[in-house]
């Protein structure tokens, strides 16, 4: 009787089974027939019409490449933006797992631009070690002046461009790692706060959370903003790397009601911030802008921006000492040419603005000249997530490096290339609560951390095979830069050093 059960059972299974696969084959038939005539009537692509059905598979290949060149194709060091030699430190740093190679370096060390560091006959033993001293802002100009005491942090990145459970892990990892996060231009959201980490607070063209009605900056907001005592400094941004003269992008389908509501503007409907702030047209009223912002908030104040035609450093060099040291911004943020972005014009993504190789020590080099290097702080940043990267801007004279795309990496991402789009894989730069739900913020929060304490701790084993006690005291005089013949040259002859000249007094 069972046995007889089984058997009709089977058939049926059998034959339904033969049902299913006989429509499948006539739907997979007819979808095959419908779009070999929708090709052939179509006029908008050649390959398609030449070659029906079959063309499509064109337009699918080409999409998928972008997430499998990475990992069939590309070699270790030849990906862009990032390549997987440096993309695998960062994801082994944020593991906290060995990050050690073995048998030789991949590294050609023949490159025009590469750096070679150079180590002390006696490097410096353990009982030598001093922990790095805090760089200060704002020192005697601000009522609340700020001492930072890591080199490395987290660069500006919105919370919209990224989601909430992002901002969370970076914040509760940023407190974790002692360093402090940038909120980016779209205004400060509690997930910035939720981890108890220092706040840098960034004004944007579009003065995001700090604008009235009117999209002017409202000192009774920068007040409520600069109350909280998480918040440190605030930034001005003037430009950012990947897009100078262009303002922020944000995509409608990101504009939710809460970040509408942070930012003051209305929901659904694409975020696109000035391309340049509507009040400051001037080094005068830049300057003045700043000494507002410093009064009213009580806090150190400094901008970001790209180097590009620079004869405005002297001059604004210059208007300070006419001015007086008050007006003064607190640091100057160098944004590279090659930064990141969630979305921007290919014209401008690719061919705008100088790399900070040449902005970085020209920005030094003019302070020095004028007498406000001591004055001025400077914060630079632009594709620096290894450690000889940050060690080079350093030696070239950065007193801070931040970074984004390096703490994107901690947090997961792969480089899909997706940040333009709401449908980013990892969680990070999405609003769709599905795929949010892949990124556990705890979790992440602990690679945060790790990746940051690497970073320092490698850091300073550079710094000690230099022969110096901590990664501040790394000058010029520790590098050495391949020229176009593939044979290093000093730093200190391909970025020479200034010397306080007869500009003005400090």
């Amino acid at each position: 009787m069972l046995s007889d059960i089984l058997h009709i059972t089977a058939d049926l299974f059998i034959e339904y089974a033969a049902l299913l696969l006989l429509l499948l084959l006539l739907t997979l038939i007819g979808a095959i027939i419908y779009m070999y005539i929708v090709d052939i009537r179509q006029t908008r692509h050649a390959i398609r019409r030449n070659y029906p059905v079959i063309g499509r598979f064109r337009y699918w290949f080409e999409h998928l490449g972008e997430f499998f060149r990475q990992y069939f194709f590309a070699m270790d060091r030849e990906e862009l933006p990032f390549n997987r030699a440096q993309r695998s430190w960062v994801y082994q740093a944020a593991k906290n797992i060995d990050t050690t190679t073995a048998f030789g370096s991949t590294r050609p060390l023949n490159q025009t631009g590469d750096i070679i560091f150079l180590n002390a006959l006696f490097p410096k033993l353990k009982h030598e070690f001093t922990p790095a001293e805090p760089v200060r802002f704002g020192e005697g100009f601000a009522r609340q002046s700020y001492a930072a005491n890591s080199v490395f942090n987290i660069s500006a990145m919105s919370f919209g461009s990224l989601s909430s459970v992002a901002v969370r892990a970076l914040s509760h990892g940023a407190q974790q790692a002692g360093i402090w996060m940038n909120t980016g231009e779209g205004g400060l959201s509690p997930y910035h706060l939720s981890g108890g980490c220092d706040i840098v607070f960034q004004i944007g063209t579009a003065k995001y959370g700090v604008r009235d009605d009117a999209g002017n900056l409202s000192d009774d907001k920068l007040r409520e903003i600069a109350s909280h005592k998480e918040v440190k400094m605030i930034e001005l941004k003037l430009a950012q790397g990947a897009k100078p003269g262009k303002g922020g992008i944000l995509p409608a389908e990101k504009v939710t009601a809460e970040i509408a509501a942070i930012r003051g503007i209305p929901e659904g409907k694409a975020s696109l911030s000035p391309n340049g702030h509507t009040d400051i047209n001037s080094l005068e009223q830049l300057l003045d802008n700043i000494h507002h912002i410093r009064e009213v908030s009580g806090l150190p104040v400094g901008f970001k921006t790209v180097i590009g035609q620079s004869h405005w450093l002297r001059e604004l060099c210059e208007l300070i000492q006419t001015k007086g040291l008050e007006y003064a911004p607190d640091f100057i943020t160098i944004d590279s040419g090659d930064g990141g972005t969630g979305a921007a014009p290919q014209s401008l993504i690719d061919f705008m603005g100088l790399p900070i190789k040449r902005s970085l020590p020209m920005v030094v080099n003019t302070l020095v000249e004028y007498g406000l290097r001591d004055r001025i702080r400077v914060i630079t940043s632009g594709k620096l997530i290894n450690p000889a990267n940050v060690a080079w801007a350093l030696c070239v004279g950065a007193d801070v490096v931040v970074s984004a795309r390096g703490f994107m990496f901690s947090l997961g991402c792969i480089q899909a290339l997706q940040c333009n789009k709401n449908t980013c894989p990892t969680g990070i730069t999405t609003h769709d609560p599905d795929l949010q739900e892949g990124l556990d913020p705890h979790n992440k929060a602990n690679r945060v951390a790790h990746f940051a304490k690497n970073m320092l701790k490698e850091l300073d084993v550079i710094a000690h095979s230099c022969g110096v006690e901590n990664v501040r005291h790394l000058n010029r005089s520790h590098a050495q830069i391949i020229n176009e013949h593939g044979l290093p040259e000093p730093m200190e002859l391909v970025f020479p050093e200034a010397t306080k000249g007869n500009t003005g007094s400090s």
